[in-house]
């Protein structure tokens, strides 16, 4: 029993530390379109490190079809993107 306690209490504590290694930080950029129909923006950001890109303009595809009600062509966002189903996908904006 004193073992199964050392294992989950490891186990706890791994995912702890691996779970806040894998929340991701928020990029600056700037919306340059919104393409409802597609479900697309075109976001020109700042680098993007967890995907290894630098900064430049680029599609997106967005995770949530409401995220293209909260923005608008010109604003400016913070936002996080990973890659889902092999597709650079916007994951969160604020």
């Amino acid at each position: 029993m004193a073992l199964l306690v050392k294992v989950l209490s490891t186990l706890a504590l791994v995912l702890a530390i691996g779970g806040s290694a894998l929340a991701q930080e928020y990029v600056k950029g700037e919306v340059i379109k919104v393409d409802a129909k597609k479900k697309k923006l075109t976001i020109k950001h700042e680098p993007l490190t967890n995907l290894d890109m630098p900064a430049m303009t680029m599609v997106f595809v967005v995770a949530e079809d409401g995220m293209l009600k909260k923005v608008k062509s010109g604003q400016a966002i913070e936002f996080t993107a990973d890659r889902v189903n092999g597709r650079i996908t916007v994951t969160g904006i604020k």
